[in-house]
């Protein structure tokens, strides 16, 4: 499969996001007119000279979501959702409505408020079904990652737990040096070894939570980002597959990889003109739902030889200061993942980083950026995959 893209014709000249965690006293409205309008200020702009809106978020009927909070001025808004990715797809449509010459300047923006909701994971109502589907919590089912790359690979459980452990350790460090982060704080390494457990082998500091939160993305054509910015970064690739849904019908799956984010960063990869992501690419965002599921993305995409992702975790690879930053702002883990809003967040760190305005976080000279989102569970999911540049 190949796409032919939108390499460098349309770019990002303003972001915003807001904090994410548990916002009790602010409603959604508050967070999208916050996000909203601190993305306005950051482009140079105003609401009018926004064309179109993209608004990304679960559960939610209409643009109405939108348009109410902000007193739009009748502009089109488009719902989008598509599981853990919709933050990324609300991006995704916008950026292909500019490079298609319908629109000159739109805004992609996600949202979610979780924590009032009660739930802990997705807020979505399943389709009627023949009441067949296998009824597991999301820590159960991708807890299976684990023991399937222990076992293949040769790990005893104390070095596989080690090796979990130490992306939990990273991703919490990272986001202690973020203000926005939902979590703040270093966890220690053996206090996240020794965490109550979940779903075995994993324990509670493995799963990411879901927090409250906003972040918005100004998307204009390539010729114009000057106008905007002096800083704008360029959009190299957007590839997002949706799988077959195959494995929870197939007794032989394969745990230790998710053959959708393979197909996704092949295809962004070949948009990108990339061919050694591992050396190419400066720093990657990936979804850390939990701490396996970071694990193998590091080999699915690219990162690392297959079996050897937990070495170059025990090494320190993909450390702040390592060979290929990954999470650099906290992750899903540190930084809190309120669903709609998640992908935008990620896309948020890349503005900051090859802007050279991450503070504390800062990489040396990135020159390319890599986002992924996944969505549902292993055997059946889509998945994202955004590189991006100056």
């Amino acid at each position: 499969m190949a796409s032919n893209g939108i390499r460098d014709r349309v770019a990002i000249v303003g972001m915003a996001c807001t904090s994410f965690g548990e916002h009790w006293n602010r409603s959604l409205d508050d967070m999208l007119i916050e996000a909203a309008e601190s993305c306005y200020a950051s482009a140079g702009i105003d609401a009018d000279r926004v064309d179109a809106y993209w608004l990304g978020t679960m559960g939610n009927l209409s643009g109405l979501t939108l348009s109410e909070p902000l007193k739009l001025n009748y502009k089109p808004v488009t719902h989008v959702e598509n599981y853990c990715a919709t933050g990324s797809e609300a991006l995704r449509n916008a950026a292909y409505a500019v490079a298609s010459g319908a629109y000159d300047c739109v805004m992609a923006i996600g949202v979610e408020k979780l924590k009032d909701s009660g739930f802990s994971g997705l807020v979505v109502t399943q389709p009627p079904s023949d009441g067949t589907a296998p009824a597991m919590t999301a820590p159960a089912q991708f807890s299976l990652l684990a023991p399937a790359y222990f076992k293949k690979y040769g790990l005893d459980d104390e070095t596989g737990k080690e090796v979990l452990s130490r992306i939990a350790f990273k991703n919490h460090s990272n986001g202690a040096k973020n203000p926005k982060a939902q979590f703040r704080k270093e966890i220690p390494l053996e206090q996240i070894r020794c965490s109550p457990l979940v779903a075995d082998p994993l324990g509670i500091m493995d799963c990411s939570g879901v927090s409250d939160g906003s972040a918005a993305a100004i998307v204009v054509r390539a010729e114009d980002a000057h106008k905007y910015t002096d800083k704008p970064i360029f959009i190299k690739a957007l590839s997002f597959i949706a799988g077959p849904a195959a494995g929870p019908l197939s007794q032989d799956y394969d745990f230790t990889t998710f053959p959708e984010v393979v197909a996704s960063a092949k295809d962004a990869y070949a948009q990108a003109g990339i061919t050694n992501p591992a050396e190419e690419i400066s720093m990657a965002e990936v979804h850390d739902c939990f701490t396996p599921t970071e694990l193998v993305l590091y080999e699915d995409l690219g990162f690392a030889e297959r079996g050897g992702a937990w070495r170059d975790v025990l090494a320190g690879a993909f450390d702040l200061d390592g060979r290929l930053p990954v999470n650099p702002d906290g992750g899903l883990k540190s930084f809190g993942h309120p669903i709609g809003a998640s992908g935008l967040r990620m896309m948020y760190e890349m503005w900051l980083q090859l802007r050279g305005e991450a503070g504390p976080r800062q990489i040396r000279d990135p020159k390319l950026g890599l986002t992924h989102n996944l969505g549902g569970a292993p055997g059946r999911c889509v998945s994202f995959v955004s590189v991006v540049g100056r």
